[in-house]
């Protein structure tokens, strides 16, 4: 799953340089955000400067704002566009050297239950789920390190937290705690779900390979033999069905209850009025960014989930293949691209 990209001289511009280019544009985008985060702090005191002293802000004035938010923005959204085309492109060649790998040595593991399924759906699947979490985890741990300093600053201008009293940069912990509860619940109901996601594609396995064998043999695919096949799969599903139905309740909960944990912490602070309504805005903003990026196997643990089924049904694909390497067997070249 690596080796054949990361560890290949064919596909080194690809795997390094390419992998520089997306972090680099990544924390572009990073800083980006943190422009209009500062932007929504200005716009928001301009609102509050208008709203509390009429005539005090002109229409040029706030059309200067909106005019300052569509130039980043529009920046922003050129590349996002320019970075998820290439991201794709990255993530194919990924699966391309993944399915070279192992057509090469096909002869070692095309006896394995569910070979061709491995090879085409198991790599399709995992190039997929890498772009997602892969993009999605650069982009939290880089969210990371450009708000939790701006999050750190902005806590000094809260006064109090309720029912503790003055905590020096209380947000940036109660962010923490916050996103470290949810990420325990969490781990703590769904744990079963990687086996059943597993066993899931076992019985998923064993159902179209009899399919596939009554293509082509009248004998094969029998009522009985595919009504059982089935039944395994449908037994599977329920289960799972039910033990998502828990964790749901629980990531939704937990998700919805997240969103007034800012405004609580800030509660002695805003009826106090010690700051303004854009230095709030600011405040959740960056508060929520730093959370968010905390929450990331929160956020993520059902696909989570779907990438550990899929690495270890290509895990055991590999290890036939290691074998059948050590035991002298040679792969067989394949066509540059």
């Amino acid at each position: 799953m690596f080796r054949s990209f990361f560890r290949s001289k064919r596909w080194f511009f690809w795997a390094w340089v390419g992998s520089v280019l997306i972090l680099a544009v990544t924390w572009y985008k990073v800083q980006l955000d943190v422009q209009i985060n500062e932007w929504f702090g200005t716009f928001y005191d301009t609102v509050q400067k208008a709203l509390g002293e009429p005539g005090s802000v002109t229409f040029g004035q706030y059309m200067a704002e909106m005019m300052t938010f569509l130039r980043i923005a529009g920046i922003y959204i050129f590349i996002a566009v320019v970075l998820d085309f290439f991201i794709k492109h990255f993530i194919f060649r990924w699966r391309t050297a993944m399915n070279d790998y192992y057509m090469a040595h096909w002869q070692a593991v095309r006896h394995i239950e569910g070979a061709s399924q491995r090879v085409q759906e198991d790599t399709m699947r995992f190039a997929r789920i890498m772009e997602g979490l892969g993009v999605s985890f650069m982009r939290s741990v880089m969210t990371l390190f450009a708000f939790l300093p701006l999050l750190w600053e902005l806590s000094t201008k809260v006064t109090e937290l309720p029912w503790i009293g003055a905590v020096s940069h209380s947000l940036v912990y109660v962010a923490i705690l916050s996103a470290a509860s949810g990420t325990v619940l969490l781990a703590l109901v769904g744990f079963k779900l990687p086996g059943l996601e597993f066993e899931n594609q076992k019985v998923e396995a064993a159902y179209r390979k009899e399919l596939v064998y009554g293509e082509d043999h009248g004998d094969r695919a029998s009522p009985p033999a595919v009504t059982e096949l089935f039944g395994h799969v449908r037994r599977n599903y329920f289960r799972l069905f039910f033990h998502y139905l828990y964790f749901d309740v629980a990531k939704w909960s937990y998700l919805q209850a997240t969103v007034l944990v800012p405004y609580i912490a800030l509660g002695p602070t805003i009826v106090s009025g010690a700051v303004t309504l854009g230095v709030m805005q600011q405040i959740v903003r960056a508060f929520s960014r730093v959370e968010n990026s905390f929450q990331y196997l929160v956020n993520a643990w059902t696909t989570i989930v779907e990438l550990m089924s899929v690495y270890k049904r290509l895990r055991a694909f590999e290890a036939n293949i290691w074998d059948y390497e050590r035991n002298g067997g040679k792969p067989v070249p394949m066509p540059a691209e």
